[in-house]
């Protein structure tokens, strides 16, 4: 463990390039617990204690950070497990390798095998979802995205005909009444609230939504919400989280359909997943750029 204990510290943020950094192979489990098998480089032998060092993003303080012990796994590596039972705060978490005092090294991605995120369905038996999906960023270090959702809705197939989106969901964590529905609330405009009546069967769910009334309000996004018992329960909101691509917007893209207004002339609208992998309907003058902060 010598050179990752002597090694010129890399902790700053996904600006500062990682090239010459331990890696981490990363394994997903399908309760949303993950192992990390760093790369050893130092001498054999070496004993030290041993840390993978998770820290959110915009954290106030290293107060914040989960520290996973690194123990050897029998192959040269060191191994740290993330179970699911362990809450992981919603956000982005840089990845670090520490050794003894020494400063928390960032680490770069190995060999991801997220194989049993794909079509993952937990059984809500715990009254929550925990999804932690390790990716690597724009500078080559390993970060892992995090979400922990009590209770969770989580969006599924969706169709488009005319001016109108069908959406299939399930519910983890509580559970679906004749009194439920779907709302759709506009960001700017928190009072704008438009509703859709929702079918169930057991867990799953399935609403549609016409664009009309909310082009007819002009452009802006629209926030989409399940109260699974109506106003007397909880509001969740609607998300795409399990499966294992941990940012949707540039990857799940929807067709825009015309919605004619009387105030507001041909507006264009279409569902879209924002940056957080929440479900949304954005309404937007024809041919409009899409916004990068959504």
């Amino acid at each position: 463990m010598t050179a990752l204990a002597t090694s010129q510290a890399a902790h700053a943020g996904d600006d500062q390039e990682a090239s010459g950094a331990p890696r981490a192979d990363c394994i997903a489990d399908s309760a949303g617990g993950l192992t990390f098998d760093v790369t050893d480089p130092g001498e054999p032998g070496t004993e030290a204690v041993a840390h993978l060092v998770l820290r959110r993003r915009d954290a106030d303080s290293a107060e914040e950070d989960v520290r996973l012990p690194l123990t050897s796994s029998g192959d040269g590596r060191l191994r740290a497990a993330l179970p699911s039972s362990v809450e992981l705060a919603e956000g982005r978490w840089n990845a670090y390798a520490q050794v003894a005092g020494g400063e928390p090294r960032r680490l770069m991605p190995g060999v991801n095998d997220l194989r049993s995120l794909v079509d993952r369905a937990p059984s809500g038996s715990r009254g929550h979802v925990a999804v932690r999906i390790p990716y690597a960023t724009k500078q080559g270090n390993l970060s892992v995205r995090s979400w922990w959702r009590a209770p969770h809705a989580e969006a599924g197939e969706m169709e488009i005909s005319g001016a109108a989106v069908t959406v299939r969901g399930r519910v983890y964590g509580t559970v679906l009444t004749d009194a439920g529905y779907v709302e759709a609330v506009r960001r700017d405009e928190p009072d704008a609230v438009q509703r859709a009546e929702i079918t169930t069967e057991g867990p799953e769910f399935s609403f549609a939504l016409s664009y009309g009334p909310l082009a007819d309000r002009g452009a802006g996004p629209w926030d989409l919400w399940l109260r699974p018992a109506g106003e007397s329960g909880p509001r969740v909101r609607l998300a795409r989280l399990l499966d294992d691509v941990p940012d949707k917007k540039a990857i799940f893209t929807y067709p825009v359909v015309p919605c004619a207004t009387a105030e507001h002339g041909t507006l264009e609208a279409g569902p879209y997943y924002t940056l957080d992998n929440d479900l949304s309907v954005r309404v937007r003058e024809t041919n409009a750029k899409e916004g990068t902060g959504e």
